[in-house]
């Protein structure tokens, strides 16, 4: 039985990703680069673009010592860090990026070969675009079939290949002190007169230190990739480095400003022996070719097993599962390159693709180390190493192109948004929980510390709906509530005498059927249903994000008044916010157009009111609804201070109300039945729930069922001691002037007058 082939840091990373640095850029367009910008900037677009692939190769480097890298590569890595979703619409654009680098090293082969006057005079061809395409196309197709028999026997050839390199570069080594002729001895340390821009300069030069990645490519088939990619991936980095700061001071140095300007194949003019270079250009392009055609499709193949992409895709064949349907794909996407033929055009885009890619990994890196649980890697670096690969990589991608950098991400949330849409998940799960339990700690700390200003509050509600099926009238106004910016925990209450635990821990928290961002669903067993709200109410949440109110029905037909009425008062003493809403089952919160406020101008209770119905109006459903303020006077002098004191405290709010003063001096109705007059056709009425003498506790749910009996749906109100002083009113406001009874007018006998005089400032107060 045939064994699997498997390769270690030299011949499975570091030489496939020398090969394919030391490539096409270097032997054919990094003479134009120094031709155009001259030594110095040459050296700092050296510079710049391997700080990117230094941070990312020790970036890939820490993350392989520490997950075991499948098939995939550079996917893989993200996928398993930054989830399926972005780890796939990466994935794709990186395939992308390197069937379209497999154009870019075989269109400068097919330039350097046809610039041989043997070659191109006995094909009659001389380099034009059309030429370039269809050797380009036979050259792929050669290449493909070369993979397609064995990726042993192209791993092979590699040193046949690294030999030809190296042969090449010593010969251009010797050239340069023996064969150049200098400008004066000039070393050209300024740009052209009129040269290219950097970004343009940058953009051409940046594949060539994309190499590196060709060894992280062949993750699957490595013997311990754990040890081999780092010390593969960052060796092929410094050589890389050292090869062509090496070459670009020496070319400044000694090879003439017009022949690098003009002539791509100037190597083969300066070399020492010629059939060196083009060995080595010919063998360093073809085998750059073939680490994408080998790697390209490792990453479509690990796309599709993670099934992102059609199953065919991640077929394998033979012992080595050679994913050969994905090696076609990727053919056809690089035979578009090639079809392109323009180098140049073609080294800028795939730039991009790796830039965004390179970018990512950095993040991935800083995320793990920022913040996994479980991210423990033998080769440890500094999260802020990450940083800095993910900040310069997207800072160069919008030097260079912003709105080529605009395109690209809007292709990869396009496939990120259709992949969330899947709801693809990784069974290693990803590094986003940690960042968000990292985060959420760090915010609380804060939170815990800094106390919560009085603009800032905003509702964090537990809720007790009973069954949510049944009470999902107090489930639909509990969002309302929280909206954008608050927090809701609904809990399902089970009484049961004899169990201990219905539910596990583990088990008590619900899946938010909607998925809403702040709403949270809960069970939990009780023995009695008072004593378990009254649990869960003095215990749940923690430190910072302490639950500030509480909401349940109107206990109507309670067969234990006292227990409710106890209830109430322990989550007071609590210094909760308690809200019991009566619902109307009949007319429900009707057209959602009126919010009556039963104010008495100061005090707790109206002031949680008034930010209740100012939270509540800013949600969809009720922004349409208008607001009222009613109160009720004794005497015309206290209906004009409650008036100059609810806009004072309307405007303070900045809630838009109308504000209703009845005059109630001279009919001395009774308050329910005014109640019931003003508020009959409101959709919404909020009170102030009074304090409950002890003794009197069945009296209470008696004279409130009357109350609530007589208009549509309520919510009382017992606000905590934060509202207190929520609401600063100047002094002069707050003593309302008491009349004694001497003072007080005789009532009207005439009816009409009498009708008249308890409407008299209302009326007045609508006019003004």
């Amino acid at each position: 039985m045939a064994k699997i082939k498997k390769f270690g840091a030299f011949s499975g990373v570091f030489t496939p990703s020398i090969l394919t640095i030391l490539g096409v850029i270097m032997y054919l367009r990094l003479g134009w680069v120094i031709g155009q910008g001259g030594l110095i900037l040459s050296l700092l677009i050296i510079l710049v673009a391997h700080i990117i692939s230094v941070t990312t190769g020790l970036s890939i480097s820490s993350i392989a010592t520490d997950k075991k890298i499948k098939t995939g590569g550079i996917y893989y890595i993200l996928s398993r860090s930054l989830g399926m979703a972005m780890g796939g619409s990466i994935g794709i654009a990186l395939f992308i990026g390197t069937a379209l680098s497999i154009s870019l090293y075989i269109v400068g082969f097919t330039e350097n070969f046809l610039s041989i006057p043997a070659i191109s005079d006995f094909l009659h061809m001389h380099g034009s675009i059309n030429d370039i395409r269809i050797v380009g196309t036979l050259v792929i197709i050669s290449l493909v079939i070369l993979a397609f028999i064995s990726t042993a026997v192209v791993i092979k050839t590699q040193y046949f290949i690294l030999g030809a390199i190296f042969l090449s570069l010593l010969s251009i080594g010797i050239g340069l002190f023996t064969t150049a002729n200098p400008s004066g001895n000039e070393i050209l340390w300024k740009p052209a007169t009129e040269h290219l821009p950097f970004e343009y300069l940058f953009a051409v030069f940046f594949p060539a230190v994309t190499g590196f990645t060709a060894g992280v490519a062949m993750s699957g088939d490595l013997k311990n990739p754990n040890r081999d990619i780092p010390r593969g991936t960052l060796a092929a980095i410094l050589v890389g480095f050292l090869v062509y700061a090496g070459l670009a001071i020496g070319v400044a140095a000694f090879v003439d400003r017009d022949l690098l300007l003009n002539d791509n194949n100037y190597l083969m003019q300066i070399a020492w022996f010629s059939p060196f270079v083009i060995a080595g250009i010919w063998g360093a392009t073809l085998s750059s070719a073939l680490g994408g055609i080998l790697g390209g499709p490792r990453i479509l193949q690990a796309i599709a097993q993670d099934k992102i992409l059609p199953s065919f895709l991640g077929k394998g064949y033979g012992i080595n599962n050679e994913p050969r349907n994905a090696l076609l794909v990727i053919f056809v996407l690089a035979e578009l390159g090639i079809l392109v033929g323009d180098l140049n055009i073609i080294a800028g885009v795939v730039s991009m693709f790796y830039l965004a890619s390179y970018g990512f990994i950095n993040l991935a890196f800083a995320l793990e180390s920022f913040a996994g649980a479980d991210f423990r890697p033998t080769f440890r670096i500094s999260k802020w190493v990450g940083v800095i690969g993910f900040i310069a990589s997207f800072a160069v991608m919008f030097k260079l192109d912003a709105t080529a950098m605009t395109f690209a991400f809007l292709i990869m949330t396009g496939i990120y948004i259709v992949l969330k849409r899947k709801e693809m998940r990784s069974d290693f799960g990803d590094v986003w929980t940690s960042v968000w339990n990292s985060v959420a700690r760090s915010a609380l700390y804060k939170m815990d510390r800094n106390k919560i200003e009085d603009r800032n509050w905003q509702p964090n509600i537990i809720l007790f709906s009973g069954s949510s099926s049944k009470r999902q009238y107090l489930v639909e106004f509990g969002k309302s509530l929280v909206g954008k910016f608050g927090v809701l925990s609904n809990f399902d209450l089970i009484e049961n005498p004899s169990a201990e635990y219905l539910f596990p821990k583990h088990e008590q928290s619900v899946s938010n059927p909607q998925k809403e961002v702040g709403i949270f669903y809960r069970r939990q067993t009780c023995k009695d249903i008072y004593q378990g709200i009254e649990m869960i109410a003095s215990t749940y949440g923690f430190s910072g994000m302490e639950p500030n109110t509480v909401l349940m029905g109107w206990a109507k037909q309670s067969s234990q008044p006292e227990k409710f009425v106890h209830l109430i008062k322990s989550l007071n003493q609590l210094d909760l916010n308690v809200l019991l809403m009566d619902y109307d089952k009949n007319r429900g919160f009707g057209n959602r157009a009126v919010i009556d406020i039963w104010w008495r101008g100061e005090g707790q209770n109206n002031n949680l009111a008034l930010f209740l119905a100012k939270f509540l109006m800013a949600s969809p459903q009720w922004e349409n609804a208008k607001l009222r303020l009613i109160s009720i006077s004794q005497f015309e002098q206290q209906g004009e201070m409650l008036y100059k004191k609810a806009r004072y405290v309307l405007e303070a709010l900045r809630i838009e109300a109308e504000v209703h003063i009845i005059n109630n001096q001279y009919n001395k109705q009774n308050v329910y039945d005014i109640i019931k007059e003003e508020s009959l056709h409101s959709d919404l009425v909020f009170m102030g729930l009074p304090d409950i003498r002890p003794g009197k506790e069945d009296a209470f749910v008696r004279q409130t069922n009357r109350l609530l009996g007589l208009i549509g749906t309520v919510v009382l109100v017992k606000a905590s001691s934060r509202f207190r002083k929520m609401i600063f009113i100047p002094e002069e406001l707050v003593k309302i002037p008491k009349l004694k009874p001497e003072q007080i007018a005789e009532p009207p006998k005439n009816k009409f007058n009498d009708i008249a005089a308890k409407h008299h400032l209302k009326k007045e107060i609508s006019e003004e």
